[in-house]
């Protein structure tokens, strides 16, 4: 199963989450990236989640590398992706650091791969040439991603110089993942760019990933591509690989849709 933008800062999520249950004990769930922002609440989550499902599965998103003001913890960019890392290690919550496990269940054996990459900027706007362009392109649109405020990359100058250090450490991670399996790949964000051609303001679209990642899922043998980001939920196909956003999002968003999406099959597929 696969969830993702739980934004449990808001108080329905919130309550969303402490009310899942596995539909088995031996269910496996990936967590795929914005669980929360302030620190204490990412953990809360996360150890909720771990205490109920057989394996646990997280990739970072966005808000999760936040440093709000009001936050206790003021860790910033590396540091605090880290922290939560080192968090999840204490409570057996699989991280990108880490081995990628083997699911064995139905649709197994496959490997799962939890990512962490960011953007480069290069999902631009039409007829911008470059990421100050781009940018340029969304300040005057007046859709800008709270991530230029508050999304840290140190030690890096850039958050795109942390996606090019990100890129090249996990494709030495995968091509030497010692496994043949099928993969399953899962980041925050989609690792092609068709998914945001939806997207209401395109400008938003240069903060959805990267380029570099067009091909991995074919590169990597990938069974299933897992991700979130959008808040669209769907399933779609690509070079006849499975695609599989599994966003709550906010509570206005997936109040619209009728209520709060459950975690999504990955395996056996609905």
């Amino acid at each position: 199963m696969a969830i993702s933008d739980l934004h449990v800062g808001h108080a329905e999520n919130h309550d969303h989450v402490a009310a899942l249950r596995p539909d088995d004990p031996g269910d496996w769930l990936i967590v795929a990236g914005d669980v929360a922002e302030r620190m204490a609440d990412v953990e809360w989550a996360l150890a909720t989640l771990a205490d109920r499902y057989a394996t646990v599965i997280w990739a970072p998103g966005n808000h999760e590398l936040w440093t709000p003001r009001d936050d206790p913890d003021q860790s910033r960019g590396d540091r605090r992706y880290r922290r939560i890392v080192e968090f999840c290690r204490r409570i057996g919550v699989h991280t990108p650091e880490d081995a990628y496990p083997v699911w064995t269940g139905p649709g197994g054996p496959v490997q799962v791969a939890p990512l962490f990459l960011l953007y480069d900027y290069t999902f631009r706007p039409a007829g911008a040439a470059n990421k100050q362009q781009a940018l340029a392109v969304a300040y005057q649109a007046g859709i800008v991603c709270t991530d230029e405020y508050l999304l840290h990359p140190d030690p890096y100058p850039t958050r795109d110089d942390w996606c090019r250090a990100r890129l090249a450490y996990t494709e030495d991670r995968l091509a030497n993942r010692g496994s043949d399996h099928p993969t399953v790949l899962v980041n925050h964000y989609p690792l092609v760019r068709e998914p945001t051609r939806v997207l209401r303001h395109p400008e938003f679209a240069q903060w959805c990933g990267t380029e570099h990642t067009a091909r991995w899922h074919v590169k990597y043998g990938a069974a299933v591509v897992v991700y979130g980001h959008l808040h669209i939920p769907r399933t779609t196909t690509y070079d006849g690989v499975r695609f599989e956003e599994v966003s709550v999002g906010y509570p206005r968003e997936w109040h619209r849709r009728g209520g709060p999406p459950t975690p999504r099959p990955v395996f056996p597929q609905a």
